[in-house]
């Protein structure tokens, strides 16, 4: 048995998978397309209260569509799903979709987090965004932080928008005994992102005067109320993809699991006010099966791991007289007083 590949490996080694993004350069904002163009089987897991999704009641083990085509994640909030119409013109123009008799359906699962308040809410994901992420899709190392469908993240709003930084869009893969699990996702948090070698707060609600991280969790045991904000306002979607061969109900169930590396990359998670949303991917390009355990404890490793990176590759930004610092941006990494 070969040891695990612990370098800096992302989704797209995970061999079938391709990435591509689009970022909107007029405001951050954007969505990424995650491509398996000779389908793959999937599943779909959504904890949070809020969520935003299309074409994931399909993806039930008892449901009849087998495999996917490609998965969308967008920004745009519920605008956002736009992108997938963009998405399935391509498919069809290069041939890939389901056989109907008729033509080719395209399958594309998607889900969308909430970004509007990131500069002007009138720009969002649309079909042509959806298109030219196909466009850009390839093998390559997918860019993280700022881009994509994590364009316009933030994360730690927990007492406010304006005490909150950027999250971002990130991915990680890890390889064991020829099987390689990845994951890409885009973290738009209602709570703080944590190191979870560390326990360190990365990025989340600040101080009142903005300095330092405040640490949501302790505040909240400490008895600070947190601020009221609108439902579905916060979210993290993301994807887990291998190449081993997975039936629908595995898929379901690395899904499920995914939400596991959430809980440790993310608090609180799983809100009311939180969409959060994991996609499963199994292209079966690798020829074999592996077993589920080690499957399911790569999945939820490279989950925490993608967030911590994408959290760490955003940059900062300023809007309407906000500022959302990024996690490199502060120099002190304790926590402050409430």
């Amino acid at each position: 048995m070969q040891g695990p590949d612990v370098s800096d490996g992302s989704v797209t080694r995970v061999l079938g998978v391709e990435v591509g993004h689009f970022t909107d350069l007029r405001r951050p904002t954007g969505c990424t397309v995650i491509l398996v163009r000779g389908g793959a089987v999937a599943g779909v897991d959504v904890r949070g209260g809020a969520p935003g999704t299309r074409e994931t009641d399909l993806l039930h083990p008892s449901h009849l569509v087998e495999h996917v085509h490609a998965v969308v994640l967008a920004g745009g909030s519920a605008w956002g799903l736009d992108a997938v119409t963009g998405v399935m013109q391509w498919l069809e123009e290069n041939s890939i979709g389901l056989q109907v008799g008729f033509g080719l359906v395209p399958i594309v699962p998607a889900a969308v987090l909430f970004d509007l308040p990131v500069g002007d809410a009138k720009i969002r994901p649309d079909a042509r965004a959806g298109y030219l992420a196909c466009t850009n899709a390839c093998n390559a190392s997918p860019q993280e932080g700022s881009v994509g469908a994590g364009a316009g993240a933030l994360v730690g709003k927990i007492f406010g928008l304006g005490r909150a930084m950027r999250g971002g869009l990130g991915s990680a893969s890890m390889t064991v005994d020829g099987i390689t699990v990845g994951a890409i996702v885009a973290c738009n948090a209602v709570g703080d992102v944590i190191d979870p070698a560390s326990g360190k707060v990365l990025a989340g609600a600040r101080s009142l005067d903005g300095s330092s991280i405040m640490g949501s969790r302790d505040a909240i045991v400490a008895g600070v109320n947190p601020q009221a904000l609108l439902a579905g306002t916060n979210t993290t979607i993301g994807l887990i993809a291998t190449d081993a061969i997975l039936t629908k109900a595995q898929a379901h169930r690395l899904a499920q699991v995914s939400h596991d590396g959430l809980a440790r990359a993310i608090n609180p998670v799983h809100t009311m006010l939180d969409g959060d949303t994991m996609f499963a991917l199994g292209t079966g390009k690798a020829g074999k099966t592996a077993g589920m355990l080690m499957l399911c404890t790569l999945a939820a490793e490279v989950t925490a791991r993608a967030i911590v990176r994408g959290t760490m590759a955003a940059k900062s930004f300023t809007s309407s007289g906000m500022h959302w610092p990024a996690a490199t941006d502060l120099s002190a990494r304790s926590t402050s007083a409430p």
